[in-house]
């Protein structure tokens, strides 16, 4: 009986007609417990500048963090990016602060909420991103059930949100945004456009961005290993990343 998940191929070189789209956590950096403390090694920064110079410009972050967030990480490179799961673009990086005062008072209470929910369960995260909440238990495994039931619990008060599972995550986000959305926006204009979509990512979110990238006659790259996934190539961790960036940063290995 054939194999039902059979085993990905490693990602080919990247070729210069292509464009890139980068996860960051748990792709370029490993989770933490704080998501603050993560560095980008130089070599990596190297390599990922290395690509978009040869690529004309075509890489971009998309990501759940904040813009602001990106740019620090990634300093000095400043590379396309979409944030807050394609809520947030360099275009309208503002968005956040456009929210309705209802909607803006739901999420400080939210936030007060979770707090009192964190400190009932040490090691439980509460991340406030403006116009989402993340809320992380990766240092608290005990308290998954507690978190994913309070979030289920509120979501259904919060009009024009959905929740975004992750990796010990459970995200309040706009409907609406989501990395594939992401991916075609920028596909639709330059350097992206006319380009093949190469979308490299590890978590449920990234999903979306395997989808989209695979429907334009691209390809995707799971970072791990899941069961289920659209990806069409896989990487073993974020040091295969690392490495296969660095070998596409080359132009002599580089092509397909």
């Amino acid at each position: 009986m054939a194999d039902a998940n059979p085993p990905r191929p490693s990602p080919p070189p990247l070729d210069d007609a292509c464009a890139l789209f980068l996860d960051v956590d748990g792709t370029l950096v490993e989770f933490s417990d704080d998501p603050a403390a993560v560095r980008v090694l130089p070599q990596v920064l190297e390599a990922i500048g290395a690509i978009s110079d040869r690529l004309g410009g075509a890489v971009a972050l998309v990501s759940g963090r904040p813009l602001a967030q990106l740019d620090a990480l990634f300093a000095p490179l400043r590379l396309p990016a979409a944030g807050l799961h394609g809520h947030q673009f360099r275009s309208d990086a503002q968005a956040a602060a456009d929210l309705p005062d209802d909607t803006s008072a739901f999420l400080h209470e939210l936030h007060r909420e979770a707090t009192h929910l964190a400190a009932a369960h040490p090691g439980v995260l509460v991340e406030d991103k403006g116009v989402s909440l993340a809320l992380h238990w990766r240092a608290a495994p005990h308290a998954a059930e507690a978190v994913s039931g309070f979030a289920r619990q509120r979501i259904g008060a919060l009009p024009g949100y959905r929740l975004q599972p992750g990796d010990h995550v459970v995200e309040f986000v706009p409907e609406g945004s989501d990395k594939g959305r992401a991916l075609e926006r920028m596909m639709a204009r330059a350097p992206f456009a006319g380009r093949v979509p190469v979308f490299v990512g590890d978590d449920l979110t990234d999903e979306y961005g395997f989808g989209a990238a695979n429907r334009a006659g691209g390809w995707s790259v799971l970072v791990g290993q899941r069961d289920g996934s659209l990806a069409t190539h896989a990487l073993a961790g974020t040091r295969a990343v690392h490495a296969w960036l660095v070998a596409n940063a080359s132009p002599a290995r580089a092509g397909r």
